[in-house]
Protein backbone atom coordinates (compact mmCIF):
# COMPACT_ATOMS: atom_id res chain seq x y z
CA UNK A 1 0.00 0.00 0.00
CA UNK A 2 2.82 2.23 1.53
CA UNK A 3 4.19 2.23 -2.71
CA UNK A 4 1.06 3.70 -3.84
CA UNK A 5 1.66 6.66 -1.56
CA UNK A 6 5.13 7.18 -2.33
CA UNK A 7 4.65 7.16 -6.27
CA UNK A 8 2.47 10.25 -6.49
CA UNK A 9 3.84 13.17 -7.99
CA UNK A 10 5.84 15.68 -5.95
CA UNK A 11 4.33 18.55 -7.13
CA UNK A 12 1.16 17.14 -6.20
CA UNK A 13 2.18 17.84 -2.08
CA UNK A 14 4.60 20.98 -3.33
CA UNK A 15 2.96 23.85 -1.43
CA UNK A 16 1.89 27.30 -3.07
CA UNK A 17 0.77 30.29 -1.40
CA UNK A 18 -1.90 32.13 -2.98
CA UNK A 19 -3.85 35.37 -1.95
CA UNK A 20 -7.34 35.24 -1.93
CA UNK A 21 -9.30 38.39 -0.34
CA UNK A 22 -11.51 37.53 2.53
CA UNK A 23 -14.23 40.44 4.03
CA UNK A 24 -11.95 42.95 2.20
CA UNK A 25 -8.75 41.93 2.95
CA UNK A 26 -5.95 40.32 1.25
CA UNK A 27 -5.05 37.30 3.18
CA UNK A 28 -2.19 34.61 1.99
CA UNK A 29 -2.88 31.06 2.04
CA UNK A 30 -0.45 28.04 2.05
CA UNK A 31 -1.70 24.87 1.13
CA UNK A 32 -0.28 21.34 -1.20
CA UNK A 33 -1.09 22.09 -5.08
CA UNK A 34 -3.69 18.99 -4.59
CA UNK A 35 -5.60 20.52 -1.94
CA UNK A 36 -6.07 23.80 -4.37
CA UNK A 37 -6.91 21.71 -7.42
CA UNK A 38 -9.57 20.18 -5.37
CA UNK A 39 -10.95 23.19 -3.91
CA UNK A 40 -11.20 24.18 -7.61
CA UNK A 41 -13.22 21.11 -7.98
CA UNK A 42 -15.66 22.14 -5.84
CA UNK A 43 -15.79 25.73 -6.41
CA UNK A 44 -16.89 24.85 -10.31
CA UNK A 45 -19.59 22.60 -8.94
CA UNK A 46 -21.28 25.40 -7.12
CA UNK A 47 -21.11 27.39 -10.14
CA UNK A 48 -18.23 30.00 -8.76
CA UNK A 49 -14.34 30.69 -8.18
CA UNK A 50 -11.83 29.14 -5.99
CA UNK A 51 -11.66 32.59 -3.86
CA UNK A 52 -15.19 33.12 -3.85
CA UNK A 53 -15.65 29.45 -2.03
CA UNK A 54 -12.86 30.21 0.53
CA UNK A 55 -14.44 33.10 1.38
CA UNK A 56 -17.74 31.49 1.70
CA UNK A 57 -16.09 28.82 3.73
CA UNK A 58 -14.39 31.23 6.16
CA UNK A 59 -17.74 33.51 6.24
CA UNK A 60 -19.67 30.38 7.74
CA UNK A 61 -17.05 28.58 10.06
CA UNK A 62 -16.97 32.27 10.93
CA UNK A 63 -20.58 32.33 11.51
CA UNK A 64 -20.72 28.79 13.02
CA UNK A 65 -18.39 28.61 15.56
CA UNK A 66 -17.31 32.39 16.19
CA UNK A 67 -13.60 32.20 15.10
CA UNK A 68 -11.24 30.68 12.66
CA UNK A 69 -7.87 29.89 14.47
CA UNK A 70 -6.56 27.44 12.01
CA UNK A 71 -8.09 27.93 8.47
CA UNK A 72 -5.38 26.22 6.30
CA UNK A 73 -6.06 22.82 8.24
CA UNK A 74 -10.00 23.65 7.62
CA UNK A 75 -9.32 23.86 4.27
CA UNK A 76 -7.53 20.61 3.89
CA UNK A 77 -9.83 18.43 6.35
CA UNK A 78 -13.26 20.26 4.00
CA UNK A 79 -11.10 18.57 1.05
CA UNK A 80 -10.86 15.05 2.11
CA UNK A 81 -14.87 15.17 3.59
CA UNK A 82 -15.72 16.26 0.15
CA UNK A 83 -13.61 13.07 -1.32
CA UNK A 84 -15.23 10.78 1.26
CA UNK A 85 -18.73 11.86 0.24
CA UNK A 86 -17.77 11.76 -3.11
CA UNK A 87 -16.74 8.16 -2.78
CA UNK A 88 -19.57 6.93 -0.68
CA UNK A 89 -21.94 8.47 -3.11
CA UNK A 90 -19.98 6.80 -5.84
CA UNK A 91 -20.34 3.80 -4.05
CA UNK A 92 -24.12 3.86 -3.24
CA UNK A 93 -24.53 4.34 -7.09
CA UNK A 94 -23.08 1.93 -8.35
CA UNK A 95 -25.07 -1.22 -9.39
CA UNK A 96 -24.94 -4.72 -7.15
CA UNK A 97 -23.49 -6.89 -9.31
CA UNK A 98 -20.40 -4.66 -9.71
CA UNK A 99 -17.77 -5.15 -7.67
CA UNK A 100 -16.28 -2.01 -4.97
CA UNK A 101 -13.21 -0.60 -6.04
CA UNK A 102 -11.91 -0.90 -2.80
CA UNK A 103 -12.71 -2.71 0.29
CA UNK A 104 -13.29 -1.43 3.95
CA UNK A 105 -12.90 -2.47 7.30
CA UNK A 106 -15.03 -5.48 7.93
CA UNK A 107 -16.43 -5.29 4.29
CA UNK A 108 -17.14 -9.09 2.34
CA UNK A 109 -15.45 -9.14 -0.71
CA UNK A 110 -18.06 -9.65 -3.44
CA UNK A 111 -20.00 -13.29 -3.86
CA UNK A 112 -18.29 -15.19 -7.30
CA UNK A 113 -20.56 -15.62 -10.01
CA UNK A 114 -22.06 -18.46 -10.20
CA UNK A 115 -21.69 -20.44 -14.03
CA UNK A 116 -24.01 -23.09 -15.33
CA UNK A 117 -22.21 -26.17 -16.56
CA UNK A 118 -23.60 -27.78 -19.38
CA UNK A 119 -22.88 -31.33 -20.31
Amino acid sequence: MCEFFVRADPIQYEQRTRTVRIRNVLTSIRLENMVWDILAEMAVEEGGTTNALIASFHDEILAHRGEVPNFASFLRVTCMRYLHRKLIQAEKSRPRDEPAARLGPGAAPPAPKLVARTG
